[in-house]
């Protein structure tokens, strides 16, 4: 008679229920089969199993023993069905107490039966809850986050004969409690520049937190040591803290790409990116022959720093359209499509030629009228349509470097940040996104309605300017973040012509 376990297998950011069959009969004696479309990493769980079992002191079937992996069109990748894989061989021959059909098992097996860690736990849990399976039997270093997800009963593994033990009722493994694990979880603390420390550059620092405040992406062009990187880098820090969903979210994303090095920590802080110029495709968007998570993902809630961007090949800067545009990434492979969530904040950094002192008042520049025109060009209409913000960073003068006066420090801007923020929460409380820059064309006519000075402004603009359909949405919601952080409920022809100044100044 058959055994029935259930475990669960990633697929993109999700987990899919996995049934593990196990069947003896017909054969040689002592092999295992594992079908139900594995790779090679489940194929090689048999090896596994057997030294795990072998080491454990356990009989093996005196037969062939058959594993499907159902539902068997689905490919299976990873180490995580080692330890259900072994549980339901012990099945066939042990009788357990316990209804398998309430439980999921999942876990990698070392050769002496040790259970390692395994990714895309939380995923897993998230799962397990959302198909009514109460009892969720995971590695110990996965004990933690499987434990993020309330209302499931956590049972932290150790070894093989453990588990083993605790199925025969022999020594009983204890649940985890959920509260007391979530206490012990200390937010990540990341070092980041303060905007205090940042001279001058008053009006780069007032367009990133406009940026900030209503989610929009951001460029900032300047001569090499202008201080657009160290900007970049402080960015982060005047953001609104991850809500508890929002850090379930990327916390998520960072499991699943294995990326939590320590197993018991959230993600509490907004990621921050920051990918080299050299990055392929598959690095920056996501991918692989099993599609993996990309630096666009692991950004998702946080920011994306790209330095140097024109510098990043043609290909990848393109493949930026629909991300930026839709805030996921669908990925195709001849196995389907799958989407990522992507929906970051884009800060962009370039120099304005070659040499990068295009406009610099103290330094000549050493390029030619064409060097300067192709190296601009390398960024396409298409991708500049899409930054909301395009800000010049100008080399500072010796007086802003010498002075020692302090400038405003980034918890004073994080306030106003959070101030707009929660305007925007209010005001968008029945629909499914959170800040200005997610509004569509249809919420941008109701929620940015201009009064007559400002209306006849942007229509001079639209028609002076060139601007597209999208750019004039975007200016409209650029204005409505201004005024936001003005406390204003209309939008002024004050808060439209700041809003003005930021547009590209690369044609």
């Amino acid at each position: 008679m058959s055994t029935k376990i259930l475990t669960a297998t990633i697929i993109g950011l999700e987990a899919e229920i996995i049934t593990v069959e196990a069947d003896s009969g017909g054969g040689d004696f002592g092999q295992i089969a594992i079908v139900g479309l594995p790779d090679i990493s489940v194929s090689e769980a048999k090896e596994r199993v057997k030294s795990a079992l072998r080491n454990c002191e356990h009989e093996f079937p005196k037969r062939k023993i058959t594993v499907n992996l159902a539902p068997a069109n689905l490919r299976k990748h990873g180490s995580a069905f080692d330890l259900p894989i072994a549980i339901s061989i012990l099945a066939l021959k042990n009788k357990f107490k316990i209804d398998f059909n309430n439980c999921l098992i999942t876990g990698e097996l070392a050769l002496d039966g040790e259970v390692r860690p395994v990714n895309g736990i939380l995923a897993m849990a998230i799962k397990a809850k959302d198909n009514h399976i109460l009892n969720l039997f995971v590695p110990e270093e996965n004990q933690k986050e499987a434990s993020l997800i309330p209302g499931l009963n956590i049972y932290s593994v150790k070894n093989l004969n453990q588990l083993i033990n605790h199925f025969k009722n022999k020594s009983r493994i204890e649940i985890l409690n959920n509260d007391k694990f979530l206490q012990t979880i200390p937010n990540n603390q990341n070092d980041r520049a303060d905007f205090s420390k940042i001279c001058g550059q008053e009006r780069a620092k007032r367009a990133l937190e406009i940026a900030a405040a209503g989610a929009h992406n951001i460029l900032l062009i300047g001569p090499p040591g202008s201080g657009k990187t160290m900007l970049a880098q402080a960015f982060p820090g005047i953001f609104p803290k991850l809500s508890n969903s929002e850090i379930l979210e990327v916390t998520n994303i960072y499991s699943i790409a294995g990326l939590i090095k320590d197993k018991n920590l959230l993600i509490t802080e907004r990621p921050y990116r920051s990918p080299h110029h050299s990055a392929s495709g598959a690095a920056l968007i996501g991918g692989g022959s099993w599609p993996r998570p990309g630096e666009i993902s692991l950004a998702h809630r946080g920011v994306l720093f790209l330095d140097e961007f024109p510098e990043f090949s043609h290909y990848v800067l393109e493949n930026l359209r629909q991300p930026l545009e839709e805030g996921l990434i669908n990925i195709s492979r001849a196995s389907g499509t799958l989407k990522f969530p992507c929906n970051f904040v884009l800060v962009a950094a370039m120099n304005p030629c070659p040499c990068g002192f295009f406009g610099d008042k103290i330094k000549k520049c050493q390029c030619s009228e064409t060097q300067i025109l192709n190296y601009q060009k390398r960024l396409s209409g298409p991708i500049i349509d899409r930054i909301d913000l395009h800000v010049n960073v100008p080399r500072l003068e010796f007086n802003k470097l010498y002075e020692n006066s302090i400038s405003e420090a980034s918890a004073k801007i994080k306030a106003r940040v959070e101030k707009a923020r929660s305007v925007q929460s209010i005001r968008f409380q029945n629909l499914n996104y959170l800040t200005n820059a997610d509004m569509n064309s249809h919420d941008t006519r109701q929620f940015c309605k201009l009064s007559g000075d400002a209306l006849n402004l942007i229509k001079t603009a639209t028609s002076k300017l060139n601007l597209s359909p999208r750019s004039y949405f975007r200016v409209l919601k650029i204005a409505r973040t201004i005024a936001d952080l003005d406390s204003s409920e209309s939008i002024l022809i004050e808060h439209l012509a700041e809003a003005l100044q930021y547009r590209p100044k690369i044609e």
